[in-house]
């Protein structure tokens, strides 16, 4: 274990979890040009998750999980993803939504319970899925075109999804949709074998391809009742700290383009030199600078993890600062894979490195929620409040 992952590691659970996610990052790394080139979240690399119980680590202790704190999330995540930013960005909605519904008491206590310990019996994976093509992401408050029609005592759901995360090999769907009996917006539990679900495999994208992030097509899906799992209140929404399993993710990869830079550095030696390239001013300059942008980002993610896990009274006022997180740490990776890249020259372009992923994956954390603008306005709003 680097001295870079020791540096917020506090306690042996923390280092067994590291090391957990390590060698989960080592297996994953092995299948990345096979995802990338399909467009497809890998099933071996699912089936190595749920082996290794990773699916269950936010799930509470009784229902076979591991209960994981914010801070620890950020852990694991940041340490999978120097091995697979697709993998670790597509699990960590799943951890997410799980330890959201866990913590914030989203659903009725009986249906959580079955569902958890479906959850952690048979390593079941679930995500929720909100954007539409028309509405765009629901952080810009959009009303899903998604509608579900009360027939007896069923909902009937019709509706089209986009950037469905790990789409083709989740077990159940968060749908989000437009509730007419009751004029709200509601969240149905939909298993995956329903009648009336449909996969496209629209998901053709720049970075991040080995997230699957296909659409998904609800055709006249009947569903019980009791399937509509939550709805939408008209209390302030609460800020959500385990999406900070976005900035620890693109962490995790820049972290990857620095080690992987690194070492050519120290190994490439072009005949018009008599020492590595990593003795060079301006090549020591770049290390530097890279060190110096990932130290800053992440003192600051997890410092706000470790506030967010030991003072639950201030997380009603922690959005800003979670928000500010993101930003900061999706714009630090940027910077970081760039210079990443500027370090190791031409050969940074070429597909017999990894940089060029680095490069292209990083680029999606800017397009994750909430985007640059909403933060800065927030940011503002807030001093203008003070």
């Amino acid at each position: 274990m680097s001295d870079f992952d020791l540096m917020f590691i506090k306690n042996d659970r923390q280092k067994s979890l590291v090391e957990k996610a390590g060698k989960l990052a080592s297996r994953v790394k092995q299948r990345v040009k096979q995802t990338d080139k399909t467009g497809l979240f890998s099933l071996e690399n699912l089936r190595d998750l749920q082996e290794e119980n990773y699916v269950t680590l936010t799930l509470p202790e009784s229902y076979g999980g591991e209960n994981i704190s914010l801070y620890e999330f950020l852990l694991v995540q940041e340490k999978l993803a120097q091995g697979d930013g697709s993998t670790a960005l597509s699990i960590g909605w799943h951890l997410g939504v799980v330890k959201e519904l866990h913590e914030d008491h989203l659903w009725e206590e009986d249906t959580f319970r079955k569902f958890a310990t479906e959850i952690g019996k048979n390593k079941s994976i679930v995500n929720r899925a909100a954007t539409e093509p028309a509405t765009g992401s629901p952080a810009r408050g959009g009303i899903p075109e998604t509608r579900a029609v009360r027939d007896g005592d069923h909902y009937v759901v019709n509706g089209h999804k986009s950037f469905t995360t790990m789409a083709s090999v989740l077990d159940y769907f968060l749908v989000s949709a437009y509730v007419e009996e009751q004029d709200t917006v509601g969240w149905f539990l939909i298993y995956k074998d329903m009648p009336g679900i449909q996969i496209d495999h629209t998901w053709d994208t720049l970075g991040m391809r080995g997230t699957g992030s296909d659409d998904l097509i609800l055709t006249n899906v009947r569903l019980p009742l009791e399937m509509l799992v939550e709805t939408k209140t008209n209390k302030k929404p609460s800020p959500k700290g385990w999406l900070l399993h976005i900035p620890a993710c693109y962490l995790g990869i820049a972290i990857a383009a620095r080690n992987d830079a690194i070492h050519f550095a120290k190994n490439y030696q072009p005949n018009s030199l008599n020492t590595p390239i990593a003795e060079v001013p301006h090549i020591k300059q770049k290390i530097g600078e890279i060190d110096l942008e990932l130290v800053k980002a992440r003192h600051f993610m997890y410092a706000v993890a470790h506030k967010w896990d030991t003072d639950p009274d201030s997380r009603a006022e922690m959005g800003a600062e979670l928000a500010a997180v993101k930003t900061t740490a999706t714009n630090a990776a940027n910077l970081v894979v760039d210079l990443a890249m500027r370090i190791v020259g031409g050969r940074g372009l070429s597909k017999q490195y990894q940089f060029e992923q680095y490069y292209r994956d990083v680029r999606a954390g800017l397009h994750n929620p909430p985007m640059d603008d909403m933060v800065i306005e927030m940011l503002a709003n807030q001093a203008l409040r003070s």
